[in-house]
């Protein structure tokens, strides 16, 4: 029941109404609307089912923290992360099954589902376009394995700490559309819409009624092996 969730749980790990395009424009609270391609191996095309993959994440932040709530299979998944503290909690639905899983997750935890990857070297190219209503800026960097990629990033809007991303503090701007490696799957983002919005305020408490797994015994579900 949980195999399906392995890759888009710890992929998630290593994210109003009108798009938001006033310049400088800086929000506490709001939704991030991401659309989600891979960049799939041909061997990691035969070990994972891409159709059970999500093609777009909603991030709600808030202050500090951000939570992303993802279909993956019969399951929904949330995991609230705080950037202030550098922990999380991984809460998993599955209504089919009448089950409720979570998952406390220490600053350690976290890096961990990061895995080895560092990205460096950014620079600006000076090439100008339109991404989701935003002026943004590409740029270019690559991380320790030799791997290139390319981001764009704006500064018509400046976001809570809940919404950024440490990878990129670099770039002094905020990514539109990106590039990163989770469990080892080249994973590309592109942002469809930023809405200031009221959500929250979150907790990284469990909430009453779930069955509290440590990380190893969640890893395990998600393999198929409980």
């Amino acid at each position: 029941m949980f195999k399906s969730m392995k890759t888009s749980v710890l992929a998630l790990l290593l994210v109003g109404t009108a798009v938001m395009a006033n310049a400088q424009k800086k929000l506490d609270q709001g939704t991030i609307v991401y659309g989600i391609t891979y960049d799939l191996t041909p061997e990691q095309k035969t070990m994972i089912d891409a159709s059970m993959l999500p093609t777009e994440s909603a991030v709600d932040f808030n202050g500090s923290f951000a939570s992303i709530k993802i279909e993956s299979g019969p399951a929904m998944v949330n995991v609230i992360t705080d950037r202030a503290t550098k922990a999380g909690l991984l809460l998993v639905d599955v209504p089919i099954a009448q089950k409720q899983f979570a998952t406390k997750m220490s600053a350690e935890d976290m890096e961990k589902q990061k895995g080895d990857i560092k990205y460096s070297n950014f620079k600006a190219t000076g090439e100008k376009q339109n991404i989701g209503g935003f002026n943004a800026e590409k740029y270019t960097y690559s991380d320790n394995k030799g791997a290139n990629y390319e981001l764009w990033a704006t500064k018509d809007v400046q976001l809570a700490t809940g919404a950024s991303y440490s990878e990129f503090a670099d770039v002094k701007a905020t990514p539109v559309k990106f590039a990163m490696v989770s469990n080892g799957i080249k994973t590309n983002y592109v942002v469809k819409a930023i809405k200031e919005n009221k959500v929250g305020p979150f907790t990284l408490n469990v909430p009453a009624g779930y069955d509290v797994k440590t990380m190893a015994e969640m890893q395990a579900m998600q393999g198929g092996q409980q």
